[in-house]
């Protein structure tokens, strides 16, 4: 049988839209004729690597590839039906087999399920990071092999391959919404659902955060051969010292900084709650955050493009070494970080709540708890007057 090949091609059209990006499709190519498949990931020419055919310097990278190879697969899956069922293996067979095959696929299912969900682009973000361990666990994953057993096989496969509890509970719980979801539009039975004696574990957490003196060891690391642990290095303080998050730090563009009475203010809407959040950076941490901002005054909108969450939390871990750090802390310990020395150096807790984004103070008041030192201080100030 003649075999179809497929490739990755990026922006064939040659033109980009309003956000600057272009579609990235997978090209059939059989006897001389081709045909394009939508994989519906737009992406900026920087995230493509057309050598390597792999998205890069984006958000979710590793998520975005795996569902792209896994699509991939798929394709590959489908041609390999139609020679078995003694079909000729034609580009329009194969677009007739993707097209009535597309209910039978639960992995395709999640990601058109997330695709036209109506949540935010960081929640769905979120959830096709659960879509590639899925795709990794079981690749051609049908809905009749949605099952009890399955669940709990998913969920030793996510602790093997190290996973800690929570986050393993947040993956069940997508898990668990992508079953609900399928139920709900009758792909799957309600009397058969996989998840009806499965409980999701959740353990308590502790928010990491470094002391002033391991904050101090960052700032005095030198990294002068290395430009990119200093960038992911230098995005980390800049958060340590505003209590930004990564979604909200990656959207940043020279707009959000204005001068109000001579003075630096950091002025943004914060991805996952639309808060609006204004920071005088000339003040917290003795203008530290504006000090790095002023280092890349050259290039501004170069500094807040890191690359994908993972690959910058890689980067800390090596940075922790280097900084002597017996601790492990990812760049979403920067925001736990700023709180928590902010309230010890006897902010109210009110005014962190605001500097942070919350709408509750009740979210804001874990900080408080944290750091036992913050209680040494308090009862020092009433005793020691």
């Amino acid at each position: 049988m003649g075999k179809i090949c497929y490739k990755l091609v990026h922006n064939r059209a040659k033109h980009l839209n309003a956000d600057g990006k272009a579609l990235l499709q997978i090209e059939a190519c059989l006897d001389g004729k081709r045909l394009l498949f939508s994989t519906k990931v737009y992406l900026t020419p920087k995230q493509w690597n057309a050598k390597k055919k792999l998205v890069v310097r984006h958000p979710e990278a590793d998520s975005l590839n795996y569902m792209i190879h896994e699509l991939i697969m798929e394709l590959e899956r489908k041609e390999m039906e139609i020679w078995r069922q003694g079909q000729e293996v034609t580009l329009s067979n194969l677009k007739k087999a993707m097209k009535s095959g597309n209910g039978q696929s639960f992995i395709l299912f999640v990601k058109e399920t997330i695709e036209t969900s109506p949540h935010k682009d960081s929640t769905r973000r979120n959830l096709a990071t659960t879509l590639a361990w899925l795709s990794r666990f079981k690749p051609n994953l049908d809905f009749g092999g949605v099952n009890s057993a399955l669940v709990y096989k998913f969920e030793e496969f996510l602790y093997r391959n190290g996973c800690c509890t929570n986050t393993v509970a947040k993956h069940m719980k997508h898990f668990k919404s992508f079953v609900n979801a399928a139920i709900g539009k009758g792909y799957l039975k309600v009397d058969e659902d996989a998840f009806w004696r499965y409980k999701i574990k959740v353990k308590e957490s502790k928010h990491t955060h470094l002391l002033p003196e391991e904050l101090h060891q960052l700032e005095a690391l030198a990294l002068p051969d290395n430009p990119s642990l200093r960038h992911t290095l230098d995005a980390f303080l800049f958060c340590c010292y505003t209590g930004m998050r990564y979604s909200d730090f990656v959207s940043l563009t020279e707009k959000n900084f204005t001068m109000k009475e001579c003075h630096p203010w950091l002025t943004y809407r914060s991805v996952k709650t639309n808060i609006e959040v204004s920071f005088p950076l000339h003040l917290p941490f003795e203008g530290k955050a504006w000090d790095i901002l002023c280092k890349y005054s050259h290039d501004r909108n170069a500094f807040f493009k890191l690359r994908s969450n993972t690959c910058v939390n890689h980067d800390l871990k090596k940075i922790g070494k280097l900084a002597g750090i017996d601790k492990h802390f990812t760049f979403h310990s920067a925001r736990h970080t700023n709180a928590t020395l902010l309230i010890y150096d006897g902010v109210s807790i009110t005014t962190v709540q605001k500097l942070l984004g919350h709408r509750n103070v009740s979210t804001t008041q874990i900080y408080s708890d944290v750091m036992g030192e913050t209680i040494v201080k308090d009862l020092a100030k009433c005793y020691n007057s």
